[in-house]
């Protein structure tokens, strides 16, 4: 039963990499889209490297959720995780989506990301329930704090983006806001801010590779 579990994981990796991914939900559509006007080369430049950066964050997003699933040993936590690891791979498809449609592609790093942020998932998982609650809520802070962001460097007249990324940013409220009620403690400041640093490395690096 764990091997079948542990070929279902690596599946799931397999395909979070490599962006075979279905999203269970339709990709959201902004209200006012079809009257937008069509979005000049360097707009959709600037919204195809924006959009990498945040399907990069998906990619990260698989791999914390599923690590943090396998490390802990409570089946409510395990459940709380593949919740949230389904909807983000909603957001990976839509932004897999996006990208195709802006004639951008995914950072060529994503495997290396994927691998890191397993390994810190999984560390953070087996320092107990708490402490990975507790990091799920601050990730989820943090991704919302960069979405604003991303908001508001999208070109304005790219409805289609920021429907994605406004939905995307309610969900990951609803990760973080259900990690804290479910007991998650807050990470100290050291460790918030090397969360922080972290984010901005890779940030940095997916918005040009």
């Amino acid at each position: 039963m764990m091997i079948d579990g542990l070929i279902g994981e690596f599946d799931r990796s397999l395909r979070a990499i490599t962006g075979v991914v279905r999203a269970a939900r339709p990709i959201p559509q902004a209200l006012d889209e079809g009257m937008a006007a069509e979005l000049l080369e360097p707009e959709k430049k600037q919204a195809g490297a924006l959009m990498r950066v945040n399907h990069t964050g998906e990619i990260c997003a698989q791999a914390l959720y599923q690590a943090q699933k396998l490390a802990t040993q409570s089946s409510r936590l395990k459940a709380s995780f593949e919740h949230a690891a389904r909807e983000e791979e909603d957001h990976l498809s839509w932004l897999a989506e996006r990208l195709n449609t802006l004639d951008a592609r995914p950072s060529l790093l994503n495997p290396l990301w994927y691998a890191g942020a397993f390994a810190i998932g999984f560390i953070a998982g087996k320092m107990g329930d708490r402490i990975s609650l507790g990091f799920m809520a601050e990730t989820e802070r943090q991704v919302e704090q960069h979405l604003d962001t991303h908001l508001e460097k999208l070109p304005v007249n790219d409805h289609a983006s920021r429907a994605i990324i406004e939905q995307m940013r309610t969900d990951e409220i609803a990760h973080g806001r259900a990690a804290s009620d479910a007991g998650g403690i807050e990470l100290p400041l050291p460790v918030r801010d090397l969360m922080r640093m972290s984010s901005r490395v890779m940030t940095y690096t997916a918005y040009y590779i």
